[in-house]
């Protein structure tokens, strides 16, 4: 199934054998056939490093294409389209994404055999983060304040949509458990439709060790997300799903990319989610002082220049930053334990991002970055 010459990111900083096939030329040709305005396949010019699914830039007689391929266990085409509405709505809105292709069908989700196929035109400008790892800091302030200006667009420009939450808990930034006022009891509910998290969590004292990370977090979040209005929202706002004008600082967002954990949540998640994503140096957790304030900072200054934020505002966006990874982590977990059955990446999942997230926050640098945004004020400023 791997490929020896292929390697993705790993959940610590390394490079694995991939978890999916990489994507093949027989294989992209027989999957172009179905777009024959793209004219003949060429050649296939960089597979990505990312793990959860195989993606690839191919070049076609016309020019290139970006192909992504997922396991029907993780995306039907249904699901998968889901994905593609949401993307269409905001390039209407003019935000810019690359435009998702429909087949002689009119499909844009195409199931062959085990697998689900989207084509994508390339993104425009430079992938300035492409072999980032996710868990890793944006280059600078000035990227950090673009990212949160070009964030608070996607964000107005989602208010008028509508449709209901994803259809799958696999591998998507959903925010019920986040939400609901007993997270445990959420959880516990949640088990009779997800099998797999719940074949992980039996194995041990998950409502011990889940409440004593989150609990003190979320009694101080949960009224302040109750109040918060529901909308779509990207869920993995992180630099490496933005393409850009050049390297530079003053370099400007020309595309934004990968819609795959888009859910409906709320506007404040997806700040906290892309704090979380952009700030603080997971991958160097044991070092302690993983914190980029002057990253967070900036990110907020971004947002606020369009769409201003409150105090309330902040002070809700520090009580939910330790926690607003919770469901992802969940299902996370139930991703690698039921799909790649991977007890050890689920042992990942479990132990250093669920808990040991919450847990950083809990201590003395993460109580530093939670300070400086609940006192950054408005008008934010970066010092």
């Amino acid at each position: 199934m791997n490929d020896d010459a292929h390697l993705t990111h790993g959940l610590a900083g390394d490079e694995l054998p991939p978890d999916w096939p990489p994507l093949t030329l027989t294989e992209v040709e027989g999957l172009l056939a179905r777009f024959p305005r793209l004219g003949g396949v060429v050649a296939v010019r960089w597979r990505s490093p990312r793990p959860l699914s195989a993606a690839a830039l191919v070049a076609t007689s016309i020019g290139e294409v970006f192909i992504k391929r997922h396991h029907r266990s993780v995306r039907s085409a249904v699901m998968l389209a889901e994905e593609h509405r949401f993307a269409s709505h905001l390039r209407e809105r003019g935000i810019a994404v690359p435009e998702v292709l429909d087949d002689v069908d009119g499909e844009s989700a195409i199931a062959i055999d085990a697998w689900v196929y989207e084509v994508h035109r390339p993104a425009v400008g430079t992938d300035v983060y492409r072999n980032a790892f996710s868990w890793s800091p944006i280059g600078g302030v000035a990227h950090a304040r673009a990212a949160g200006a070009m964030l608070a667009r996607l964000h107005r420009a989602a208010r008028d949509y509508r449709a209901p939450q994803r259809s799958t808990h696999i591998l998507v930034a959903r925010a019920e458990v986040l939400s609901s006022a007993d997270p445990l009891e959420a959880i516990e509910a949640s088990l009779r439709s997800r099998p797999s998290l719940g074949s992980y969590l039996r194995d041990r004292d998950w409502r011990t060790e889940i409440g004593e990370a989150m609990a003190p977090w979320h009694e101080r979040a949960v009224g302040g997300i109750a109040r918060q209005p529901r909308s779509w929202t990207h869920g993995d706002w992180h630099v490496s799903n933005l393409c850009w004008s050049d390297a530079g600082d003053e370099a400007r967002i020309t595309d934004v990319l990968d819609f795959g954990l888009s859910a409906l949540t709320f506007g404040l998640f997806d700040l906290a989610t892309a704090i979380e994503r952009n700030a603080i140096a997971w991958l160097d957790i044991a070092q302690g002082d993983i914190g980029r304030t002057d990253l967070a900072l900036a990110l907020l200054e971004g947002y606020h220049e369009v769409s201003p934020l409150t105090a309330d505002d902040l002070s809700l966006l520090a009580d939910l930053l330790p926690i607003v990874h919770l469901d992802f982590a969940l299902s996370e977990i139930e991703y690698f334990e039921g799909v790649t059955r991977r007890r050890d990446h689920a042992d990942v999942a479990y132990q250093t991002f669920l808990r040991g997230h919450a847990a950083w926050f809990a201590g003395p640098h993460g109580q530093a970055l939670l300070d400086a945004i609940r006192d950054a004020g408005a008008p934010i400023v970066v010092q």
